[in-house]
């Protein structure tokens, strides 16, 4: 497998399925970690950031569960290319800037990706669609454990796991949901639900994580406490708020069809209009239009239309990966054009 493959198949977090799907996207368990006696990232010289590279990966090469992965050096792909794999939320944002001695593993199917040498020497991540924490954590937890056996971790018996930033320490653990929120939304319950649960410990950002608003709908949820709890505490912590939030948003959708039914099928109805008959369209109207098609599609108001074929749309029409698609950089105007047009091929329009 090579960079060129990820793009003709569906990443696990898109998939649709699992617990509460028509809800949570995905679920996501990432985990920081730092060799022991060897400087934090942005402290270590040259020479401790090739260390750290090398044996990471020989550590990943001997690794049963990424078996079948492929490693990226971040400093041999192009702008476009990491802009991609950003897109494809298998790297952050801090990794694709200062590439020297960078690297990202991907396993087969996107569930699991490893970056090297980004704020901390490792931060592995699963993915998985749909409301799936414990499951995420379990293969976290495995990984974790597969690769301490040649990696020794920085680990202080008062602290837990020492990290770069300090809100990190303790387990290192963030677990984060991706919801779709649209009901919470166009009944404005939505910013008194994010004060609730700021409340609580949660942080609340958009689609891209750290600095990025919740466009679509979309709102990425994760704790922000890692000292003084255990993962399985913090995960059964989210998991409670989480079940509140999707009780929330299921309420808001039944109210709608019940006292508004005419005005949501025709918001639902001329997104779907609009994405199967323009032939221009920015990113951040694609993104509006296709919350409302998979509410539509949750809801059995589009039954044509699959959750999973909407949820790769999200991706598929970011910039980097019509770029891809197209084999050449393209103007913001050109991309404005394949984007629609891929839209209405995908959705059978004009």
């Amino acid at each position: 497998m090579s960079i060129r493959n990820l793009l003709g198949q569906t990443s696990e977090w898109l998939r649709g399925t699992g617990p509460n799907a028509d809800i949570v996207m995905s679920s996501r368990i990432r985990l920081a970690r730092n060799l022991d006696a060897l400087a934090f990232s942005h402290w270590a010289s040259k020479r401790q950031e090739r260390e750290v590279l090398t044996r990471s990966e020989a550590a990943f090469a001997a690794s049963k569960i990424l078996k079948g992965s492929i490693l990226i050096h971040m400093n041999d792909i192009s702008d476009l290319d990491k802009q991609f794999l950003l897109e494809r939320h298998l790297v952050s944002r801090e990794q694709i800037v200062r590439p020297e001695f960078k690297a990202v593993a991907i396993s087969d199917r996107e569930m699991i990706s490893i970056m090297v040498n980004e704020e901390d020497h490792l931060r592995s991540q699963v993915m998985q669609s749909g409301f799936a924490l414990q499951e995420g954590w379990r293969i976290a937890n495995q990984l974790d454990n597969e690769l301490s056996v040649t990696l020794p971790f920085a680990f202080d018996p008062h602290w837990g796991y020492l990290t770069a930033c300090p809100t990190n320490t303790g387990t290192g653990m963030r677990a984060s949901v991706m919801l779709h929120l649209p009901a919470l939304v166009m009944t404005k319950q939505v910013n008194r639900v994010i004060q609730a649960i700021t409340k609580l410990g949660m942080v609340v950002r958009g689609l891209y994580g750290e600095g990025t608003d919740a466009e679509g709908n979309l709102f990425q949820v994760s704790n922000q406490i890692t000292l003084g709890q255990s993962e399985p505490e913090t995960i059964d912590h989210i998991e409670r708020i989480i079940r509140q939030i999707i009780g929330h948003e299921e309420n808001a959708r039944k109210q709608l069809i019940k006292q508004n039914r005419e005005l949501l099928y025709d918001k639902i109805w001329r997104a779907l209009g609009v994405l199967k008959n323009a032939y221009i369209i920015t990113s951040k109207e694609t993104i509006h239009h296709l919350s409302m098609v998979r509410l539509g599609a949750d809801l059995g108001v589009l039954p044509e239309f699959g959750r999973k074929d909407v949820n790769e749309l999200f991706i598929l029409t970011q910039p980097a990966h019509l770029q891809r698609m197209d084999g050449k950089l393209l103007s913001q105007s050109e991309r404005d054009i394949k984007r629609a047009l891929l839209i209405r091929q995908k959705l059978g329009g004009n």
